[in-house]
Parts: structure tokens; sequence; C-alpha cells
């Protein structure tokens, strides 16, 4: 391949990993790794484990992120704040991104062959990487009916850690996976609603169903409290059902509540300049420090 060709190749994969936000990973990756890792306090480390969920997360989110950039291009091409997107702004093509989405989607499925491999054999990934597959695709298409639509988004993160586990351990054990997992589909069903009070007014004229574009910027806000007021209760109760959990972990989320207050501090109805901050960086630290924070607790036990 020439220079020119090595170029263009480079400015074209920058511009799949901005149109997928690539490094928002940080949001639901952190939670399957914490999931993994209260697993392998039962199970035997295996690194195939590890890489598998690593290639399932990474090509997911970016199946998922492109099939949204892609079924919201003219959505976006009429709303202001999303009109620079790749697609709506023409930097990308829409035959780039369908084959980007369709690379994704069969690296997903293809990566989950992993856990089929290992010895002893789980199959169980495999089984069901279709429907959810299916499931977290369809997060794009249920604004256009339902202002349900943050907590479908709540969902697809929820799998994270649910699949996580089963990934290394099989469909056993569930409790302590699906109270992190409740924890996840409140904080980002939370901070979704939250950042969608950004385009309430657009979403009203435009047709499209959100909880702000219903109910109003002020409910919307108390909405979004009261998910995350419910998500610290889950990780609490995720404490006392984890026998590898302790002092360190619950003291531990004393800062993961004052975040939480924090992100909800920073954002009034009045005054919606600061939702970035609170989306992007806020709920960043939140899941890195519950990540290291569950890594710390296993490490003192």
């Amino acid at each position: 391949m020439s220079l020119f060709g090595s170029l263009v190749m480079l400015r074209r994969t920058r511009l799949l990993l901005e149109l997928v936000r690539f490094s928002h990973t940080v949001f639901a990756l952190p939670f399957a790794l914490l999931s993994a890792a209260l697993a392998w306090r039962d199970e035997p480390f295996r690194w195939e484990d590890l890489v598998g969920i690593l290639l399932c997360m990474v090509f997911a989110r970016t199946a998922a992120m492109a099939f949204n950039r892609l079924t919201d291009r003219h959505i976006d091409a009429l709303n202001p704040r999303t009109a620079g997107r790749h697609l709506p702004a023409g930097t990308l093509s829409v035959t780039t991104v369908v084959a980007f989405t369709l690379f994704a989607a069969a690296g997903f499925v293809a990566s989950t062959w992993l856990f089929d491999l290992r010895t002893p054999p789980n199959p169980w990934p495999l089984y069901l990487s279709g429907p959810v597959l299916l499931y977290v695709l369809g997060y794009s298409l249920t604004k256009r009916f339902t202002s349900l639509a943050h907590f479908w988004l709540g969902g697809a993160l929820m799998l994270a850690p649910v699949a996580a586990w089963i990934a290394v351990k099989g469909p056993t054990e569930m409790l302590p996976p699906v109270l992190l997992g409740g924890a996840v589909f409140f904080w980002v069903s939370g901070f979704d609603i939250l950042y969608a009070c950004q385009d309430a007014e657009f979403d009203a004229k435009a047709g499209l169903h959100s909880v702000p574009a219903r109910f109003g910027v002020p409910t919307s806000l108390r909405l979004a409290a009261a998910c995350h007021a419910v998500m610290f209760v889950l990780l609490v109760g995720l404490g006392f059902a984890s026998p590898h959990l302790g002092s360190v972990y619950f003291a531990g989320l004393c800062p993961i509540g004052a975040l939480l207050v924090y992100e909800h501090r920073i954002v009034r109805p009045d005054d919606l300049s600061r939702v970035n901050r609170a989306f992007f960086q806020v709920n960043g630290v939140i899941s890195l420090g519950l990540l290291v924070l569950v890594l710390v607790q296993l490490a003192v036990k």
C-alpha cells in the first residue's frame, strides 16, 4: 500500500472511531470487568476469558453505536446540536458505516466462540450472542415509539456485567451480577434522561419520544436523580450479596455517592450548560472508580 493509501486508511479509521465515540467504551467495560473479577474468585482465571470479554464489549458497543448513527442520520441533520456528526456532515459515507456496522456485528458473534473453545467449553455466550446483539441494536429505534427509550439503553448496558459473569461461570449463582446489572440499568437510564434534556424542545417538535420531551426538564431531572438513588441502593445490596466484598467496598461507596450527588447539583432546569461534564466526565470517573474499588477490595481480601 502506498503512503497516500496508508494515510487515507488511517484517516478513515480515525473518523470511524470518532463516529462511535470509541473512548466512551469506558462506561460499560469497567462493569463487565468488575463482574468478571468477582466471578474469577470462584473460577480459575483464563486469559481467553479476558480477551473474549474485551473483544465482545468493544465489538458489541461499536456495532450498536454505528447502527445508531445510521438510523438517526436524518434526525441528526435536523438537530443543530448533532448536525455536525459524520453522516449528516458527509465526512463518512453511508456505505462505509454500513460495512463498519456489519464488521463489528460479525466480530461480536465471532468473539463469543472463544468461550466455546476453552477448557472446559462454555457455549452460553455463543448461544446468546444473537438475542443480545438484536437487543442492543434495537435501542436505536425506540425513540420513535416510546419515551422508555432511556430504559432500553439502560437494559442494553445492564447486559455487560450479566454477560461477563455468564461468560466466566455460566448462568449460576446469578444474584451478584443481577444486582450489579440492575445498578447499571438505573445508572445509565438516569444519565441518559439527564443528557436528553438538551434535546427536549427538538424532540417534542420532531415527534420523537423521550422523558424530557414528555414530562419537561424539571421533572426529568428529578426522575434521573431517583434512578441514581436506586442505583446506589443496589450497589449497597451487591456488597451484602457477594461474599468477596466487605468494608473497603462499603467505604468506597461514599465517594461514589458523592459523585452522583455532584452530577445532579451541577445540572439545573434553567442551566443545562454543564450536562456534558456530568454525562461524560463524572460518569466516567464513577465507572472506573467502581472497578478500581472492587479490585482493591479483592486484593485486600
